[in-house]
């Protein structure tokens, strides 16, 4: 079980090297894949966030005069999803050096129905 705990928490701390290690060598490692996998919805997550941004403040900047100032205002809700994917991280990283298999927040129920039919989640 040890073994798994250390995948577990490799997975979180080297994010996309560290899932992508879990998940392509370590696949019958159920414990390990489980937190891999979590780790990959962080990061999908925190990939998304910006670029959502990006596409609504592109869109309110042709609004004239309000949309740039709506459009940077938006960003602070940019900093706190990431205050809370850092959290998350955090969280799942504890989780997975403590040997439990539970949802990491924010994004935990997501990585679940995103693996749906997948044997670990």
């Amino acid at each position: 079980m040890r073994k798994s705990r250390s995948l577990a928490f490799l997975a979180y701390l080297l994010s996309i090297l560290g899932w992508f290690y879990v998940l392509l060598f370590h696949k019958k490692d159920k414990f390990a894949v489980y937190h891999a996998k979590q780790s990959v919805m962080l990061t999908i997550f925190a990939v998304a966030t910006p670029m959502v941004w990006a596409l609504i403040s592109w869109i309110l900047a042709w609004i004239p005069l309000v949309g740039s100032v709506v459009a940077a205002t938006l960003f602070s809700l940019v900093i706190a999803a990431y205050i809370l994917l850092g959290a998350a991280w955090i969280v799942g990283m504890v989780y997975a050096l403590q040997a439990k298999r539970e949802l990491v927040p924010v994004v935990g129920g997501w990585a679940e129905r995103f693996f749906i039919g997948s044997e670990v989640v």
